[in-house]
């Protein structure tokens, strides 16, 4: 019996989506309202018979595996792994596979566990009562706390870790989480020289898509303390990435598939105060630009994004590099102004309704972009009207849909009274130039590195990037990093092509680095230095840390770039087992499967 079957038999389908609509008998089958789109009447009707269920108003059917693709928007394999955790099936894996899975298990129970204390310290203990009137003062219903879990930390230095430690979790798992530091030179078997990283703080959880409790934002109480910035975050963790999460999103997201949008603010309490007035699809970036990693997330639940974000420069910058990647992604995007420039918690605070009709009135971002650009006397001066046109067909050329590009070309050449045809002329310009521009060149015939074009660097070269000039700056850190063989790839692959093997082999012979003979390899006379850049690199991204802290930052990007590397390649063999299913190809399948499970999680 396969892993899929046994799944099916424990898990009894209509008490499953019984969980997420309200089914009622109706002869063998059970009825209700579907999930997936807009009805008054039920058409959605599920066999526990057959196992299956099938919707006669969308047409939409299969078994409880293509429900929950759809209703959470997974792919097969993370359903197949989300409905096992349910059913209590261990799924075959590898040693590696299952020690990972592991410490990802403890680390979520630690954080539940530690916001279940932030909770209760907040609901019982006397210290919180400057945190409890805070919250009322930001408007918080007892009833908001409740839901999202909101809590406290005092200004003590090891209440935290100590609490955790009694409940039997291990002092290394606890800096793993990030919830504890670790002093410089403390023994790993002692909670002595250990503290907690929040204190004195107001604690939100971040959930990931799921519900499970991953890291967390600390709001300073008093803010005259020397305890850091207003707001800290958990550092990144093996379950915490904060350019793969989206606060709220697990609150959210059937209210989004209902919706058709996302509302995408800014800050936590903006997502729990508009919750909080009934505005249920409303979901945060916690204070980054919207990632790639994020939008294929969005991109589970809907196709259309409103986005409300701080009117100054910075806000509207990093607002910016989210909407692009967002229209290259095919999504379309909205700008919600809110009343007076305020954000979205403190407009509800004032009038919850001017922040629901906000919502309502949000503007097609092209007609943004047109009423920001083109302002002042550009219509008298041609060289000003030529940078208007440019400003504004740089963003229309990122539409990937023709139709919808050429409906924003024709409304600039109504509104700079300049014919299309020049328009497409400059749009081609401006298209290749930006094609160009981002894209870089290869090594030359002499195998070296010629100098990258200002491209934007994915994730995981970035990553290796750091972890080279980590390297560079500590050569003592080569010897003590873990060979393994997806580390090695990865290095080999996205870095310098040769710098990794040269410095193992030099500094493992020589047990030091000739950085001129570095130079003189991988130098072009009309480009910059590799060497010099990662160099630079390591002084200013590496300033002020010792060996100690160099090792820990070594095994966590160390650690980052396998992760980031097994994601990138999981992409690759989905995609192909999708080829394959199409193409009947049962042992290509097989052996995609095989390689899917020994890859890290």
């Amino acid at each position: 019996m396969t892993d899929t079957q046994i799944i099916k038999e424990k898990i009894d389908i209509v008490d499953f989506i019984g969980e997420y609509i309200q089914l009622k008998p109706a002869g063998i089958n059970h009825k209700g309202l579907c999930p997936f789109h807009g009805e008054k009447t039920p058409s959605f009707m599920v066999n526990r018979d057959r196992q299956s269920w099938h919707c006669f108003g969308c047409a939409k059917g299969g078994d409880i595996f293509t429900f929950v693709q759809l209703v959470e928007g997974m792919e097969f394999v993370e359903a197949l792994k989300f409905l096992a955790n349910r059913a209590g099936v261990e799924l075959e894996t590898s040693a590696q596979n299952q020690v990972q899975q592991s410490q990802k298990n403890r680390l979520k129970e630690i954080n539940q566990e530690a916001a279940r204390f932030y909770y209760k310290f907040l609901q019982q203990m006397d210290a919180a009562a400057g945190a409890r009137t805070y919250l009322q003062k930001r408007g918080l219903e007892q009833k908001t706390i409740d839901e999202w879990f909101v809590g406290f930390i005092p200004e003590q230095w090891e209440l935290l870790t100590k609490y955790l430690i009694k409940k039997g979790f291990g002092i290394d798992d606890l800096v793993a989480s990030g919830l504890t530091i670790r002093k410089e030179g403390a023994s790993e078997m002692s909670a002595r020289g250990f503290y907690d990283r929040f204190r004195g703080r107001v604690m939100f959880p971040i959930r990931d898509v799921h519900g499970a409790v991953v890291g967390f934002t600390g709001r300073l109480l008093d803010e005259q303390s020397q305890q850091g910035g207003k707001y800290m975050n958990s550092p990144q963790t093996p379950i915490y990435d904060k350019s793969r999460i989206i606060f709220g999103l697990d609150r959210a997201k059937q209210a989004i598939r209902q919706h058709d949008f996302v509302v995408l603010v800014e800050g936590q309490m903006d997502v729990i105060s508009s919750h909080q007035a009934g505005v249920t699809h409303v979901v945060a970036t916690s204070g980054t630009a919207l990632t790639s990693e994020q939008i294929k997330l969005v991109q589970r639940y809907t196709k259309n994004v409103r986005m409300a974000f701080d009117t100054d420069e910075a806000g509207v910058a990093a607002a910016k590099r989210g909407i692009d990647l967002a229209l290259e992604a095919g999504l379309s995007v909205k700008v919600i102004a809110i009343p007076g420039g305020k954000d979205p918690d403190e407009c509800i605070r004032e009038n919850k309704d001017a922040w629901i009709e906000a919502v309502e009135n949000a503007r097609d971002v092209m007609e943004w972009y047109f009423d920001r650009v083109l302002t002042g006397d550009y219509m008298s001066d041609p060289r000003k009207k030529q940078q208007a046109a440019d400003q504004l067909l740089a963003e229309i050329v990122r539409i990937p849909h023709a139709v919808e590009r050429d409906h924003w070309l024709q409304q600039l050449s109504r509104r700079i009274n300049v014919g299309a045809e020049v328009l497409r002329e400059d749009a081609t310009r401006i298209a290749q130039e930006s094609k160009k521009k981002y894209q870089p060149q290869a090594t030359n015939t002499a195998g070296h590195v010629k100098k990258l074009e200002p491209r934007k660097k994915t994730r995981l070269e970035t990553l290796v990037e750091h972890l080279m000039a980590l390297y560079l700056k500590f050569p003592d850190m080569i010897a003590k990093g873990t060979d393994d063989e997806i580390l090695y790839k990865a290095l080999s692959t996205y870095g310098i092509p040769g710098l990794y093997e040269l410095l193992k082999t030099e500094y493992t012979n020589k047990a030091s680095i000739n950085f001129e003979a570095l130079r003189s390899k991988y130098f072009e006379s009309d480009t910059e230095n590799s060497i010099d850049v990662l160099l630079f690199k390591g002084e200013s991204i590496f300033l002020n840390i010792d060996s100690v802290e160099a090792e820990r930052e070594t095994r966590a990007i160390s650690q980052n770039i396998r992760n980031e590397w097994a994601h990138h390649r999981r992409q690759i063999i989905e995609q192909e087992m999708l080829k394959a299913e199409k193409e009947s190809d049962s042992q290509k399948l097989q052996q995609l499967m095989e390689e899917l499970k020994i890859l890290p999680h």
